[in-house]
C-alpha cells in the first residue's frame, strides 16, 4: 500500500489508476490511514467497508473512476448521518443521496466520509459542539480553515484526499479555499442542482468542489452540472468544461478588468492589498485584459439578510426549537433569537428592496467592465478562537470584511473564482476574479493562466497532516 494518499490532483490520480501505478482500493486505504493519523479533525463520519466495495468495483474509465471523495456534512448521502453539523440533529440519517452525490457516483467517484462544516453552514469558520474544532493544515493548530466548507478544504489541502464537495452561500467555498491555498469556483446560481428536498430560501447558496487544480474544477462541473426537475432553479447542462479549458484566449483578449482589492467596503490587510494589485496586473497582462479604473461602491446589506437565511435552519429544527436552543452554537442560537423577535412583514420588504438595489448596482458595474479583481479574504486565516464577523444563512451580520468581499456574488448570483497568490507570514492568501452570470468558463481560463504562470503548492507543507 502507498505510504500516503495521492498528493497530485484528482485527474492525475485517475491517470495513475488507468496506468496501473495505483489502484482505487490502495488509494482508499491510504486515505483512511492518513485520516486516522491526522490531527486536522476534517471528517465527522467515515464509512470504510461500503467504500472499499465501491473502490474494488470502480470503473476507472469514468471521469472520477475510483477517486475517494469527501462529502461535506451538509450534503445528503443515503444511510449516512444528516446532522447539519448540529448536536440537535445528531441522530438524523439521510434517506437518499443528493443529486450531486448520485452524479459523482455515476461517474465513478467513491464517497467514503463526511467532512466537517459549520453548524447549518452558518458561519465562516469550522467549530461546532458536534465535531469540535477543525484546523487549517497551513497553521500550527491555531488557524481556522474558514467555513462553512472548512473540513473539505482542510482535507484537500492537508493531503487526505484529492477532492471534496462544498457549498457557497456567502463565500463558503472561496473563503476556505483561499485560507488553505486552494483554487475555488463559486458558480452562477443554479449551476448544480440542490435537490432533492430543494430549499429556495434567500437564493444565495450554490454547490461546488474543493480541489487542488483548475482541471479538477472543470471536470467536476462536467460531471455535476445540469437541470434537475426537483430543483426548479437549476440551469440547463453546459458541457465540455474540461475539454475547452485554455481555448478562450481570443475571447478574453481585450476584455476590461478593474482591480478593487476591497470592493469599496472591506478593510484589507495592506500587504494583501498590494499582492492583489500585483497579481491582478500580472494576470491582466498574461491574459491580454485591458485594465480600467472604476470606482466600486455596492449598497450596504443589513442584518435582515441574515434573518432570512435562518428560515431553513428553523425548518430543520422543527418543533425542537426553542427547547433545543442551549444545544446550538452561540452564533446560531443568537441568530434565531434575533430572528424570532425581530422578523416581521416589513422585513422581507426591506430584503427585497436591498436585493433589487444590489442587483442594479452589480449590473451597472458589469456594464462598465467584464471582470473585477478583489481580495478573497481581507487577511490571512484567523485563529480558531478569534472573533470574526458572524455569518448566518451565508450572509455576514458583522462589520464586514469577508462578507463584503464574497457575499456580493451570492446576492447577485454571478460566478467568481479564487486564485492562490502566495503567502503572508507563511499563510496562504487568495485573489478573486468576479464575472457576470454564466462566465464560469472564462473565469476558469483566467484561473488556468494563473496556474500555468504562477503555480501554487497542491498541498500544504508537511502534508498529509
Amino acid at each position: 500500500m502507498p505510504d500516503t494518499p495521492w498528493l497530485g490532483d484528482a485527474c492525475s490520480l485517475v491517470d495513475a489508476f488507468r496506468s496501473g501505478e495505483r489502484s482505487p482500493v490502495e488509494e482508499l486505504d491510504a486515505t483512511l490511514a492518513a485520516i486516522e493519523r491526522s490531527q486536522l479533525n476534517a471528517f465527522s463520519h467515515l464509512d470504510p467497508e461500503p467504500a472499499r466495495e465501491a473502490a474494488a468495483k470502480a470503473d476507472i474509465k469514468r471521469a472520477f473512476g475510483g477517486v475517494p471523495v469527501g462529502v461535506k456534512e451538509l450534503d445528503r448521502v443515503a444511510g449516512w448521518p444528516h446532522t447539519e453539523a448540529s448536536t440537535v440533529l445528531k441522530d438524523e440519517v439521510s434517506d437518499s443521496d443528493s443529486v450531486l452525490v448520485s452524479r459523482l457516483r455515476h461517474h465513478g467517484a467513491v464517497p467514503f466520509g463526511l467532512t466537517t462544516a459549520s453548524e447549518f453552514g452558518g458561519v465562516n469558520f469550522t467549530r461546532t459542539h458536534l465535531n469540535g474544532v477543525t484546523w487549517n493544515p497551513w497553521g500550527e493548530r491555531d488557524r481556522s480553515p474558514g467555513g462553512s466548507s472548512g473540513g473539505s478544504a482542510a482535507a484537500v489541502a492537508g493531503g487526505l484526499c484529492t477532492l471534496a464537495t462544498g457549498g457557497d452561500g456567502g463565500g463558503s467555498i472561496r473563503i476556505p479555499a483561499a485560507f488553505c491555498g486552494l483554487p475555488g469556483l463559486k458558480a452562477t446560481y443554479g449551476r448544480i442542482p440542490k435537490s432533492p428536498y430543494t430549499e429556495i430560501t434567500n437564493l444565495t447558496a450554490v454547490l461546488g468542489p474543493l480541489t487542488r487544480s483548475v482541471r479538477d474544477i472543470a471536470r467536476y462541473f462536467d460531471v455535476c452540472n445540469g437541470f434537475d426537475s426537483r430543483d426548479p432553479f437549476s440551469l440547463p447542462q453546459v458541457t465540455q468544461w474540461e475539454h475547452r479549458l485554455g481555448s478562450f484566449g481570443e475571447v478574453l483578449r481585450g476584455k476590461k478588468v478593474a482591480i478593487s482589492p476591497n470592493l469599496g467596503a472591506a478593510v484589507v490587510l495592506p500587504a494583501l492589498e498590494d499582492a492583489v494589485r500585483e497579481h491582478g496586473e500580472q494576470l491582466a497582462k498574461d491574459a491580454g485584459l485591458e485594465l480600467v479604473e472604476v470606482a466600486v461602491a455596492l449598497p450596504e446589506l443589513s442584518y435582515e439578510w441574515a434573518l432570512s437565511g435562518l428560515v431553513g435552519v428553523l425548518s430543520s429544527l422543527g418543533d425542537r426549537y426553542p427547547d433545543c436552543a442551549s444545544e446550538l452554537t452561540m452564533e446560531i442560537a443568537l441568530g434565531l433569537q434575533m430572528a424570532t423577535q425581530m422578523y416581521s412583514l416589513e422585513t422581507p420588504v426591506r430584503i427585497e428592496q436591498q436585493r433589487v438595489n444590489h442587483n442594479e448596482a452589480m449590473a451597472a458595474l458589469f456594464d462598465e467592465v467584464d471582470f473585477v479583481i478583489a481580495a478573497t479574504n481581507p487577511d490571512v486565516a484567523f485563529t480558531t478562537e478569534g472573533t470574526i464577523p458572524m455569518e448566518v444563512g451565508g450572509v455576514s451580520t458583522g462589520p464586514g470584511n469577508n462578507g463584503a468581499l464574497t457575499i456580493p456574488s451570492n446576492i447577485y448570483g454571478n460566478p467568481a473564482v479564487t486564485i492562490p497568490i502566495g503567502t503572508i507570514d507563511g499563510l496562504p492568501i487568495g485573489m478573486q476574479v468576479i464575472g457576470p452570470h454564466h462566465t464560469e468558463q472564462l473565469l476558469l481560463d483566467l484561473l488556468l493562466t494563473a496556474e500555468r504562470e504562477r503555480p501554487w503548492p497542491l498541498v500544504a507543507p508537511g502534508t498529509p497532516c
